[in-house]
């Protein structure tokens, strides 16, 4: 398993706001996590790496109570699923709690996109609209599913996905770690074939996807002969060439 995260404060911006972290427990065990905060440039800054923090220290704890001497998790799905909605609650808990407490910071929130991989088994979070995609050979797929106003018009018929990408309002989430003093988070579990073809995973934040469609994302991480540190760096690259109008952060994950 290769895998890379790069992030970028793009070109319109002077403050970059995501975060993302990494972690392989063992071979064949990752968590990988991106957070796309809001709140000014202090409170989306603090709200994203606080997110991403108590996440990761949240599945640190459930990882030390499950994982066995052969480096191999012995749990069941409904105990990982709990698992990951208490992570997310427990990172809601402590960007709410951190906004209450200081004026300056009052209102901040984050999205929050992780990857549980064990083996050819991938446990996927959201909240928010930062996105979480699986390529496989020529096929690209998104697991999550916006926690945005535009996907809401699109899911209701107003909007067609086309007009939903070039519309004002793309950028309005309806679901945010931290803006409320609890938080839903969605859960997907997706068995990944590594048999027929090369599989990627891909976590990103919505300033590479505002930027490059899905046919282009795919083209670049399914280019032969470059390493995942080049390919993170290609698709930060193509979306500042295209414009780089917010922070940028892409965690590719090769299967």
């Amino acid at each position: 398993m290769q895998y890379s995260g790069k992030t970028d404060v793009g070109m319109k911006r002077l403050v970059n706001q995501d975060n993302f972290l990494i972690k392989e427990y063992a071979p064949g065990i990752l968590l990988a996590v991106v957070c796309d905060g809001m709140g000014g440039a202090r409170g989306g800054a603090e709200a994203s790496s606080t997110a991403t923090e108590t996440f990761v220290s949240s599945m640190d704890d459930f990882v030390k109570d499950y994982i066995t001497a052969q480096n191999t998790l012995e749990c069941t799905d409904a105990q990982f699923h709990r698992a990951l909605r208490k992570a997310a609650l427990d990172a809601n808990k402590a960007v709410f709690r951190r906004s209450e407490s200081d004026e300056e910071l009052r209102g901040m929130g984050t999205t929050l996109v992780s990857a549980f991989v064990i083996g050819s088994t991938l446990y996927t979070t959201n909240v928010g609209d930062s996105r979480l995609y699986v390529v496989s050979g020529s096929e690209i797929t998104q697991i999550t599913h916006d926690h945005s106003y535009v996907q809401y018009l699109v899911d209701t018929g107003h909007l067609t996905p086309e007009e939903a990408r070039t519309s004002q309002n793309r950028n309005i989430i309806t679901r945010a770690v931290g803006t409320e003093s609890s938080v839903d988070a969605d859960v997907f579990v997706t068995e990944i074939d590594t048999a027929k073809a090369e599989a990627y995973i891909l976590l990103c934040s919505d300033g590479l996807t505002n930027h490059i469609e899905e046919a282009e994302l795919s083209a670049l991480i399914t280019v032969k002969d470059k390493s995942a540190d080049e390919k993170t760096d290609e698709l930060v690259k193509r979306a500042n060439a295209l414009g780089g109008t917010d922070n940028i952060t892409a965690v590719l994950i090769a299967l």
